[in-house]
């Protein structure tokens, strides 16, 4: 396929997961402008009813990123545009109930806000922490290639001690090639390291995962503390990239090892296909593996 057609190719994608996206859950709502008035994420995006009310919130158990708005509180990104490059800088606002920027957090794994950024054909995952300015505004540079990316802010206000993972869709122009969706399996490698997956997805229920690295056929035991513990792990669901909650099963402060073994615990909140991302730290640097699982695989714990 040539250049132009691609170009085409990719505008037709970027209407077709926009309006998947209105029909993916009622709770998805526009992205408003950094300086959108108070209520601009609920003023007519799907989900909310005539009148500009709010939707009921989503149950506890529900996955977080699919909404743009949460109990009042919206990101709005400064553009949902950007252009592709291998350092752009994204801006945005988290928004009150007020309608303000919000300014006081909650520190949650070392910092005030969690940035994630993924390309919705689940490739591009970055794992960021952006400033916050004077003005209100979270700033930060990503590695952006064409497509339609998904942005997740995972944050806790210090207003109630609550956390959320809010979403918004950022357009990246250019030609796009999706890429498939990796093979499940239970082993990935990334810079030298292999790590290997033990447990599974059960969904519903509460499911523990255990990550263990090694190099060059030897477990890793001198792991570094990254983001609080000695690994950083997110879950997206294939499709509509619903965004899950994972948490180490040992903090690096409550006597947890330095590897091989990095437990962690979550909830799938369907059957499905997801897409693990494994933060970890060695050497002095953050390495990422990534593996595909779908709800029920599980494998021997490694020795």
């Amino acid at each position: 396929m040539n250049t132009p057609a691609k170009i085409a190719a990719f505008a037709v994608g970027l209407v077709a997961v926009f309006g998947a996206a209105v029909g993916v859950g009622s709770a998805v709502g526009p992205i408003g402008p950094v300086d959108a008035p108070a209520g601009a994420g609920h003023a007519a995006g799907a989900g909310h009813g005539d009148g500009g009310h709010a939707a009921a919130p989503a149950p506890a158990e529900a996955p977080g990123g699919l909404q743009v708005s949460e109990d009042g509180y919206t990101l709005a990104l400064a553009d949902g545009t950007a252009p592709a490059g291998p350092s752009t800088e994204v801006a945005f606002r988290v928004l009150g109930p007020d309608g303000s920027p919000v300014r006081a957090y909650e520190t949650d794994h070392d910092v005030d806000l969690h940035l994630v950024a993924v390309r919705r054909d689940l490739t591009g995952y970055q794992h960021v922490h952006p400033e916050l300015g004077d003005d209100g505004v979270w700033r930060a540079p990503l590695a952006l290639e064409p497509g339609s990316w998904r942005l997740f802010a995972d944050f806790t206000t210090a207003a109630d001690g609550a956390n959320r993972v809010l979403g918004a869709d950022l357009a990246v122009p250019g030609a796009y090639d999706p890429a498939p969706l990796p093979a499940p399996s239970a082993v990935a490698e990334v810079d030298g390291y292999t790590v290997v997956l033990t447990g599974g997805l059960t969904p519903g229920e509460e499911s523990e995962l255990t990550l263990s690295v090694s190099r060059d056929g030897v477990p890793v035991t001198d792991l570094q503390p990254h983001l609080g513990a000695y690994g950083h792990l997110v879950a997206l669901r294939d499709g509509d990239l619903a965004y899950l909650h994972v948490h180490p099963a040992e903090h690096e402060g409550a006597g947890a090892a330095p590897g091989p073994h990095v437990p962690f615990v979550t909830t799938a909140p369907s059957a499905g296909t997801y897409r693990l991302f494994l933060d970890f730290r060695h050497g002095d640097a953050v390495h990422t593996a990534a593996f595909t699982v779908t709800t029920g695989h599980s494998e021997e714990h490694p020795s």
